[in-house]
């Protein structure tokens, strides 16, 4: 990206371009296994029936709504997005869901989350952190709100560390994904982007040391579909 970019104005106007086909392309694009591995991430926060959850960069609901399969109607979650198409779209699932009256949805930032500390049982964020303008403060924030003991869970793609398969995953990316996105919204920009936002993420170890920074204890990674994505898991003390 050129320097000086201003990625937050970016990525708004981004996914406000790709909302009304963002989960069908997210389906595509993973083979169908993107639901597992959001119902994977809800499992490592420990949340159970009754809990209160918080999923940031919550796009059109899905990792809410796993959350709020957890913890029941004894329980609630919030889900904050800082798009608002996404989360027009967001509110439109929630309506096809059994979760009304369990999650809440707002309009947030997620480097400046309006809840007081100790909210929370648990925070998450799914493929979102790639996209926040300063992951450290990111998850600064996600740790200030949960409780003691509570957990920051994130799920985001990776670069899978075999040889040979790290290559024709790279490949797969910077070239048939941007015609998959060509063909689903008329644009190949945003999903070209995707393969530009990895290149410059932390790797696996790099963001269980910012877990760790951030003042995550027992900040641990978990890497799945041999490392394509991964799930970090780390607790309030």
């Amino acid at each position: 990206m050129p320097a000086g970019w201003d990625k937050e104005a970016f990525v708004r106007d981004m996914f406000s371009s790709i909302a009304h086909r963002y989960d069908l392309l997210n389906t595509i694009l993973t083979l169908g296994r993107d639901g597992a591995w959001r119902r994977f991430a809800v499992a490592q926060t420990g949340l159970g029936p009754g809990g209160r959850g918080l999923d940031v960069c919550c796009g059109t609901g899905r990792l809410a709504f796993e959350q709020a399969r957890v913890v029941g109607r004894e329980g609630s979650v919030v889900g904050v997005d800082f798009c608002d198409r996404m989360l027009e779209v967001a509110k439109r699932n929630l309506k096809k869901t059994p979760f009304e009256g369990i999650v809440r949805l707002i309009k947030a930032d997620a480097l400046d989350l309006p809840f007081p500390p100790d909210t929370f049982d648990c925070a998450t964020m799914g493929f979102g952190l790639r996209n926040v303008a300063d992951i450290r403060r990111a998850l600064a924030e996600m740790r200030r709100v949960v409780r003691p003991g509570g957990t920051v869970v994130t799920l985001d793609l990776a670069t899978p560390r075999r040889p040979g398969f790290r290559e024709v995953y790279r490949l797969y990316l910077r070239r048939l994904v941007p015609l998959i996105g060509r063909l689903g919204v008329g644009l190949p920009g945003p999903y070209r982007y995707l393969s530009q936002s990895l290149e410059t993420f932390p790797g696996q170890e790099a963001l269980r040391g910012l877990f760790a920074e951030a003042g995550l204890v027992g900040a641990r990674c978990i890497g799945l579909a041999g490392g394509v994505v991964a799930v970090h898991v780390g607790r309030k003390a």
